[in-house]
């Protein structure tokens, strides 16, 4: 952990005392002082469940809709308003933003252009 071992250079580097490394770091005096007491060579690691965002459950009914609209013309295609208020209907109750923002990202992906090849070796007298 980065912030574990800024603590400690702090404290015994560059000497500060454990009110100053509090002022800098915004940590309380307690965890930099259990952070000091620990082995050196063990920094603290905390695990993080994964949490489900509101939109997952709606995630594939959005790209059924965005891969349907994509073979419309331009002029039938849903807007993301629309599209967010059929989730609305479905039971979802997170934001606009969070929508748009899942489209945006389906879109770019779809715009992102293939490599391509070009061979840079011609005969002699002929260009490209």
């Amino acid at each position: 952990m980065v912030m574990y071992a800024k603590i400690r250079r702090m404290f015994y580097r560059e000497h500060l005392s454990i009110n100053e490394i509090q002022r800098r770091t915004s940590l309380s005096r307690n965890t930099i002082k259990k952070w000091l007491k620990a082995p050196s060579d063990s920094a603290v690691k905390y695990q993080r469940a994964k949490k489900l965002g509101k939109l997952t459950p709606f995630e594939s009914r959005l790209l059924l809709a965005l891969e349907a609209d994509a073979r419309r013309p331009r002029k039938d295609r849903r807007t993301a308003k629309m599209l967010f208020q059929e989730i609305r209907k479905g039971g979802y109750v997170g934001g606009y933003t969070i929508v748009c923002d899942f489209i945006r990202n389906w879109r770019n992906q779809g715009s992102q252009s293939k490599t391509a090849y070009v061979p840079l070796k011609f005969a002699l007298g002929e260009a490209f």
